[in-house]
């Protein structure tokens, strides 16, 4: 079935080539763009799958020598040499030939917000905060502030951000949840351990050709940022709430100086939200909606514990433990990214199947 759905691809890689030297095609500027686009997504796919049949032809070639008693070790050594790349391309081929999501290689809108814990809890939230900050950092993302609300101890109640670059959301896109964090607070004097929480919501950013608001469902408001930020706070009414009055969303920034510059961000964000709100009433609306194997990204699902005692983080939706907390809590998640998109993958292929 894989090598049948190939060959009608590579038949469709062809007609495309042969359309698009014709000259009706070349004056026609849309369906030249539009070939070009479907010819270019099947490029990789094509390559690798003539990889595949050159070693599958090298094979056929070589097999006849395996009845001479010379050449027979060499000829060996070379089959399965070809075989073993042969299983490598069949799995890349495999992973061309999934659905890709069409939000993978959009920015994305990051909510953290403290859960239960108190003072506890914020403070995590603070440092899953960092963690994310430093990651993007590595990968040389722009990060914006939309909005936040710390505790001036170090943690955070509510932080918002956009981080921007090519593929933040396929990277990210498995972070939403609920994150545990299991240790001794500072203030605890016992030496209890205490489970805190805190919540990670991933959105996709959107622009205004993803989603229409019509600026007659918008109620706007100004008022004074608080926090830090000398006279501008007393005097300038900066900070912008947003409402969406058919959804009942509500949004806020107050990070600029600029009331322009505020409502340039909650849109941003209200974009984001009702896009997000949008594909899950479509995801819910499907008569077989698929839970794919590392969860749904609600912030309701525990989806990871922080254990400090034990210096061990466990992924629980793929039971996908490492003991380097401090390195991931300093942004090196990588290892736990690729074990998500790995088993991603895998449930995809199996649905396939």
């Amino acid at each position: 079935m894989l090598l049948d759905k190939l060959s009608s691809i590579e038949s469709r890689y062809e007609e495309l080539l042969n359309l698009l030297s014709q000259k009706e095609i070349i004056d026609n500027r849309e369906k030249f763009q539009q070939f070009s686009k479907e010819l270019s997504e099947l490029e990789e796919l094509v390559q690798t799958f003539r990889k595949f049949k050159e070693a599958e032809k090298h094979i056929l070639e070589i097999e006849p020598m395996l009845s001479d008693i010379e050449m027979k070790e060499l000829a060996i050594k070379e089959i399965e040499e070809l075989k073993e790349t042969q299983e490598k391309l069949k799995n890349h081929l495999e992973v061309l030939l999934l659905p890709k999501d069409p939000s993978d290689e959009k920015s994305i809108i990051m909510e953290i917000r403290a859960g239960t814990g108190g003072e506890e809890a914020a403070l995590f939230a603070g440092e899953l905060l960092r963690m994310y900050l430093r990651y993007a950092e590595r990968r040389g993302w722009k990060v914006e502030w939309i909005e936040s609300n710390d505790t001036g101890l170090g943690g955070y109640k509510e932080a918002i951000i956009s981080i921007q670059g090519k593929g933040v959301y396929s990277k990210l896109k498995f972070e939403g949840g609920t994150h545990r964090v299991q240790r001794v607070p500072k203030t605890e004097s016992g030496g209890r351990i205490h489970t805190s929480a805190a919540t990670v919501a991933v959105l996709p950013e959107v622009e205004d050709v993803d989603i229409n608001i019509d600026e007659k469902d918008l109620r706007i408001d100004t008022y004074r940022a608080g926090g830090a930020g000398g006279q501008n706070v007393n005097k300038v009414s900066s900070a912008i709430r947003i409402t969406h009055i058919p959804s009942g969303i509500v949004v806020a920034c107050q990070q600029e100086r600029s009331q322009h510059q505020n409502r340039d961000k909650a849109m941003k964000l209200l974009r984001a939200k009702l896009y997000e709100m949008e594909t899950e009433k479509n995801r819910k609306g499907r008569e077989e909606a698929r839970k794919i194997m590392v969860g749904t990204g609600d912030r309701s699902e525990k989806i990871r514990t922080y254990n400090y005692p034990q210096g061990r983080i466990t992924d629980h939706r793929i039971g996908f433990t490492i003991y380097r907390l401090q390195e991931v809590l300093d942004g090196d998640i990588d290892e736990i990214i690729e074990a998500l998109q790995t088993a991603d993958r895998v449930a995809k292929l199996e649905k396939m199947k």
